[in-house]
């Protein structure tokens, strides 16, 4: 039984495919680059920063390939961490860099931690649905 076509917009929206280290590098950039236009439009916000964490967490997840489903819960919280050196408040010198950070880090975890299972729960999904399709696949073949 053939499956509907998709909407007309739908069809029209990117769908690329990452691998593992691609979506790590999509994400990096994307948060770096959120951070600093965190820093430049509200004063690295730190909240703002941890809000935009969360699509780039859902991108992360949808457009990384079959294959590497697995990469994404590991790399969007190194890619919030790469972009929170930008809105982080550091003091003079690298021990005070270093100390606003892991001061950021441990203030904004409840984002990290919120991205996280976002982009957990929907390779999960993916990853069940793939299982799935596998199987009735296996399936029609020997019956």
């Amino acid at each position: 039984m053939p499956s509907p076509a998709a909407p007309p917009l739908l069809r029209r929206l990117p769908n690329p495919r990452l691998t593992g280290l691609g979506g790590g590098l999509f994400c990096a950039a994307v948060m770096l680059a959120s951070g600093f236009l965190d820093q430049l439009l509200f004063g690295s916000s730190r909240t703002v920063y941890g809000v935009l964490f969360l699509p780039a967490c859902v991108l992360t997840a949808v457009w990384v390939r079959r294959g590497d489903l697995l990469t994404a819960p590991i790399v969007v919280p190194i890619a919030f961490a790469v972009g929170l050196t930008t809105v982080a408040d550091g003091g003079d010198g690298f021990t005070g860099a270093l100390g606003g950070f892991v001061t950021a880090l441990a203030m904004e975890a409840g984002w990290l931690y919120g991205g996280t299972l976002i982009a957990g729960t929907i390779v999960i999904v993916r990853r069940i649905r793939l299982v799935r399709r596998r199987a009735a696949a296996r399936e029609r073949g020997v019956a």
